[in-house]
Order: C-alpha cells, then structure tokens, then sequence
C-alpha cells in the first residue's frame, strides 16, 4: 500500500493500452508491433490521454514517446537506502526512515490547523506535520503500525520534521529501499497545478521504459568506439539516465548520451566539410602576379608577421583547387586581418577576378576604403564604396564599372549584397566583423557569381577552440595569434568612483600632450529612452570636466540620423574633437592611432569579451595607451572577475576562454546558432575533452569513410537517414 499525500486530490486520465498478438492496441488505434514506437503521439502512452498531453504539448513541447524519452531528469532522490533517524543533521536535505507512528493529533485553529504525528524507531523520533486533506489522512493513517517514510527535511523550533511525507505501510519487518534513484524532472508551474510534476513525469517515463527495448534505441555507435571510449550500449543509458541504481550508473549514462550528441554534431560539420571540399565547385586563382608582387615588394608597409603568412598560404592553397573556400579568419584586434584581406584580393585581381569586403557599419566601411585607398594609390586598382548613403548617381557608377570589369575591388555595408548589385566576375567575399551578419546574408554573396565566390569571413572577436569546432565546424579554420611588432600593450586599469577626479586629471595631462580620449557608456536599460538620459546625463558630467572652448567634445550613440553621427565621428578622426563620448556604436573597427586613453563608464556591466573589443580602439599608434574602467563601489563577484582579468591580460583568446567559463557559448551568431548549441546534456564549457575526441572520431571518419558505406558505420548511417531523412547522405554516395 503506498500513499503519496498532496494538497489536492489526483485525477488520472488513462488510456486502456493492450497487448494482443503482434500488435498493441490503444483504444481504437493500432500501432504495429514493428512500427516506430518512440514516434507515438504522448496521448497514446497509459496514464496520459488527451488533456494531459495538450499541457505537456504546450509546456514542454513533448509531442510523441521519443520526446518524453528525451526529456532527462534534472536531479534524482535517493530512496535506496533506509536511514536511522538518528542520521538526520542541519545539512540533510531528503531522506527516507522507517519506524512506528505515534501520537496522531490536529493543532491549531481555522487556517492554522495542521497534523502532527511522531515517527519513532530505535535511535529516535521525527515529527511528521500536514497542512492539507488532514480528514483524509486521519481515516488513513494508523497510529501504532509501522510505515517507511520519505519526505524533505526542514528544521521546527531546532527539531526536525518532514511536511507532508509520503508514507507506505509495511507489511514486513525489515523495510527495504527501492531498487533504482528516483527521478526527478523538469516541470512547469502549470503542469503542477494538474498534477505533472517531477515525480508524476517520472511515472509516465517509467510506464514508457516497460514498453521499450533495445530494438526501438537501436545502437548508433561503432563498436570500436564504444570499446575505445569504454562506454555503454544507447538503450542501457537512456534506461539508466532515467532509473539509476547509483550515481556511478548515473554519470556512466550521462557520458555516453554526452557523448553522442557532440559526436553527432561533429559528424554533420565533418560531411558539411567534406561536401563543400570534394563537390562544391569554386573559382581557381592559378597565379600569384604582378599586382600581388609589386604591392608586396614596393608598398608594404611593414613586415608580415609569421602568423599571416601562414594565413595567406592556406588560403592560397584554398583557392586554387578549383573547390569553393568558406574559411574563417579569427585574429585579436589590431593582428592585422585588413592586410591579409587585401593581399588576397590583389591575388584575385592578378586572376581576372573581383572582389568584396562587406563590413558592419558605414563607418567601418569608410575606414577600410579609406585605409586601403592609400596603400594602394600608385597601383593600377580600382576601388569603390557603396554603402546606404551612396547616392543614386554613384550607385549607376559603381553598377556601370562592376559589369565592365573596370572596378576590382568594392567595399561597402551589405548595400553590396542587394540583389541590384551585379558583378562581372566575383572571385572572392569578405565578411568583416562576420558576428554582425547572419548566415543568410552571407550566403546572398554566393549568388553574385555563376561559380560561387571563394568566401572568408573574418572576426576579431576571438572564439575559443571548443566554440568555432561547434558553432563554425563547417568552415576552415584560421587563426592570426601574432600582432605585428611595435604594438605596445594596453595598460588596463579598474578605478571606483572615488577615484574619478584622479582619472579626469589624468585625462587632461594625456590631452595637453596631443593625444585623443574615448569615454564610453553602456546600452544597460530595456527602454531607448533611459539609455538616451544616462548617456546625456554622462555628457553633461563630461564637459563639466572638460569645458569649452579649452576642449571640444564629441558625442555619438545610435539615435542621431546617420549623417550627423558620420559627421561627429569625423571631427574625432581629424582631431577636431578631444574627446569621443560614445555608446557602444565605436566597440567594431574604428581606427584612430592618435587616441590613447579609453574610459568605460559602469564597466561592471559589459561582458568580458565587449570590455576587450572596446579596449582594441586604443593602441593603434606608436604611443602608450591606457583603458581605465571605471565602477561603482560596490560590485559583485561576478563582475569583480571580470575587472581581474581584464587589468591581468590583453590576450583575446584568454579572455574568450574565461568569458565562454563565466557566461556559457550564449548567442554568438544568430541564425548559424538554431540547432547547433543547442545540446540537451552536452556542455562545450564543461565537456571540452570530450568535445575534442568527438571532433577526433568524427574527422577520422569521414576521411575514411565519407560515404558511411563500410558495415562499421552503418549504424551511424541509418541513425542519420532516420532522423534526418533518407536523403541525409545522398548528395556524397
């Protein structure tokens, strides 16, 4: 007899589910034995029915028997073990007991009325209290006979007690604990309240359990792996995930499901890969020529770093085998990514072959326009800018020289991936700053060309290995993790409130000695508005500072039209303005070597990886720069890490690495993101090692066996034609 005591009486709806012959029946539907059993609509599972699967439909988006099998419990009690009361300390949060009921009474008057019993066994005693159906339990409970108890401990008055306990008669006389943990699932408020909570799911996952066998989670792993890696049989952890005997079973199912997804993951980047490099046809760039030659010897205006030399052979060997290059160039602020960029597109023009370099903002397009104007004013190349603001005379220009073949080399803001944007002979797209642009936006750029153009998207957002294997394990890999020589470090300094006349004192000697200053402010509030009065209410602090006409003072945050920002912005390249206020609409690409001094207002509440990007803006000269970030008094934790590691290292990607540790992979790239991170169990922060041996098995694969055909990976192959359709691996067989 087992009785599990709530607030409110349970209502089961249940199905009547039947076994007869070959066939399972559930009330006028048949599923054939042989049928996919995990795709059954939930309704159908015993105890479900319709209502209930409307809720867990909506709740939790469990649709069919494969869903709730998916649906893995957060935490597990354990109801194994019978303790002694004596056991039970101020850290014990559950525990189950056994012993003999004494001393039933009900106390209290009105709404304070509840029942308290006393359980009794050789080592001592715990009151046992209920608030709700006290009636109920009193007709149902026995003082005198003996009952195994579980419940969650709580502390009266120093004692100990456990409210509304759940209580089973014994009916023996030594109590036995169960023979599996008890799982405990994710549920919903709403699901609670029409009695679906964690322990009820675990009910119908175990009623699902006794209907499934390892012919319905047939194994998707090669043995060799398996072995290998020493983990167990799919359908032995889908049943131990869920019903443990211990915790050892627990984590050994949890590795192996861990396991598979990451290996899952990487296999489908590996075929993407795999795809593109052995099918996927590109333009060739047969020759290194004049232009490249006479830039590289005549113009340069410094020594590559080993780093980009490095880069520009792989994606030299990239673009001349005739396949098509989607590669992503990864490299710190300031490594120099523009020139690798350049010298590519000079290789493309030696070819025959246009070019693009798409940027964020028409700021960051003008810089790059700017900037590669005047390396390249005495080679014979064309260039073009085209951006939102290019008026319709310039457009018919730039279309004009486009389908000539006159212009080699447009820059601009997507503006160029409008379909009214023609090219002769695109030969290669470039994506800077590619975590502005999703994935949709890049592919437009394919279509600018019969033979889709060579692709590099670049980023100067460092990602951590574990995040680029995942979330761009389709593209090729290349990282510049070199900064050209004569580049001083940043000095970084943290700095509170009291100690801002000191800054602004320091800011003033930095000014008097020629040099520029950014002072940036957060976009912190749900309301435009408020963002809007902060950032007024920094300025007006600012030129309280710093009055005029002694210093001039720009300022640019994201409501001005697009014309007075280019203008303010301007005035701070020339040196017209001392001082840049801005909100974070400067954080990508803006390049002015004479600003050595970045203040960040409230830097407490930017990530690590946006107080890096920002900090990037200063040290592009010869002189020595400073980023002072500037907090309140009393910050937290979470935040006071943060200012620790920014004022310990100007290494971006040890600083991609301790922000992906604090913040999890979060929405690194929109559109490329759906499906990608978005694991059950895996996590790329916690399960790096495994994350790597996935991608090693995965990689060993495919170029062993692209087509999946050798009867060692015919399970993964099926697995991947059933859940991904029989097409899955037909464009490569």
């Amino acid at each position: 007899m087992h009785f599990h005591f709530s607030g409110h009486l349970l209502l089961a709806f249940t199905r009547i589910l039947v076994f007869k012959g070959n066939s399972t029946f559930v009330q006028n539907e048949v599923i054939p034995a042989n049928s996919d059993i995990l795709g059954s609509p939930i309704e159908y599972l015993k105890g479900v029915g319709p209502q209930r699967a409307e809720l867990l439909k909506k709740e939790l988006n469990i649709f069919t028997f494969h869903d709730l099998l998916n649906h893995f419990p957060h935490r597990h009690i354990d109801k194994t073990k019978v303790n002694s009361i004596r056991d039970i300390v101020s850290s014990t949060e559950y525990i189950q007991v056994a012993g003999t009921l004494h001393n039933m009474d009900v106390v209290g008057v009105k709404g304070g009325r509840r029942m308290v019993a006393t359980l009794r066994d050789n080592t001592g005693t715990v009151e046992l209290a209920w608030f709700q159906g006290l009636n109920w339990i009193q007709k149902i409970l026995q003082p005198g006979q003996q009952y195994l108890v579980f419940g969650k401990v709580s502390f009266f008055q120093g004692q100990p007690q456990i409210v509304h306990p759940e209580m089973e008669l014994l009916t023996h006389e030594k109590p036995e604990g169960k023979s599996f943990l008890e799982p405990i699932y994710p549920t919903t408020e709403k699901l609670r309240s029409k009695a679906l909570g964690g322990r009820q799911i675990g009910k119908h996952t175990e009623t699902l359990m006794k209907l499934i066998s390892e012919k319905d989670v047939p194994e998707n792993l090669p043995d060799e792996i398996l072995k290998n890696l020493n983990l167990i049989n799919r359908f032995k952890a889908y049943s131990q995930i869920h019903f443990p005997a211990n915790m050892p079973e627990y984590d050994d199912a949890v590795r192996r499901l861990k396991f598979e997804e990451l290996f899952i993951a990487q296999l489908r980047m590996a075929r993407l890969r795999s795809q593109r490099h052995h099918f996927s046809k590109g333009v060739v760039f047969e020759k290194v020529g004049k232009l490249f030659n006479t830039f590289y010897t005549k113009y340069l205006p410094f020594e590559l770093t080993g780093a980009q030399k490095r880069v520009i052979k792989e994606i030299r060997k990239d673009t001349a085998t005739g396949k098509q290059m989607n590669r992503l160039l990864q490299g710190d602020v300031g490594s120099g990514k523009t020139m690798v960029a350049l010298l590519i597109m000079l290789i493309a023009a030696d070819n025959g072959f246009q070019s693009c370099l798409m940027a964020p903002t028409e700021v960051l397009a003008q810089q790059h326009h700017n900037n590669i104007t005047a390396l390249l004013k005495d080679m014979p190349v064309e260039l073009g800018l085209l951006t939102g603001s290019t008026k319709a005379a310039g457009r018919k220009l730039i279309q004009k020289k486009l389908d000539d073949g006159s212009l080699q080399i447009l820059i601009g803001t997507h503006a160029v991936i409008e379909k009214a944007v023609q090219f002769k002979n695109l030969g290669i797209g470039i994506v800077d700053e590619q975590h502005k642009f999703g994935v949709a936006q890049r592919a437009m750029l394919w279509e600018k060309n019969e033979t889709p153009p060579h692709i590099l998207v670049m980023t100067a957002t460092p990602i951590p290995r574990t995040l680029a294997m995942t979330a761009y394990g389709d593209l090729d890999y290349s990282v510049i993790d070199e900064m050209p020589p004569g580049r001083q470090p940043i000095t970084t300094v943290h700095r509170d409130e009291r100690d801002r006349p000191k800054v602004m004192e320091f800011l003033k000697s930095e000014i008097a000695r020629g040099r520029q200053v950014y002072i940036i402010f957060p976009l912190i509030e749900e309301s435009d508005k408020m963002d809007y009065e902060n950032l007024m209410k920094g300025y007006e602090n600012v030129k309280a500072w710093f009055p005029e006409p002694t210093y001039w003072i720009s300022m640019v945050h994201g409501r001005q039209k697009t014309v007075q920002k280019n203008t303010n912005m301007q005035r701070f390249v020339t040196g017209d303005t001392h001082i840049l206020v801005s909100t974070t609409v400067i954080e990508v690409g803006v390049d002015v070597p004479n600003a050595s001094v970045m203040v960040i207002e409230s830097a407490e509440k930017f990530g690590l990886s946006q107080l890096h990007q920002l900090r990037g803006r200063v040290g592009r000269g010869a002189d020595k720069s400073y980023c002072i970030l500037l907090t309140g008094q009393g910050i937290g934790n979470d935040a006071r890490e943060r200012m620790k590691i920014m004022t310990s290292t100007n290494d971006g990607f040890i600083i991609a690495e301790r922000d992906l540790d604090m913040r999890g992979p979060g929405d690194i790239e929109g559109t490329r993101q759906s499906g990608v991170l978005n694991f059950r169990l895996a996590s790329i922060v916690q399960d790096k090692s495994l994350l790597e041996v996935a991608r090693r098995f995965a990689d060993d694969i495919m170029e062993a066996d692209p087509k999946l055909s050798s009867a060692e990976n015919l399970r993964i192959r099926r697995y991947f034609e059933t859940n991904l359709g029989k097409t899955a691996w037909s464009r490569i067989s």
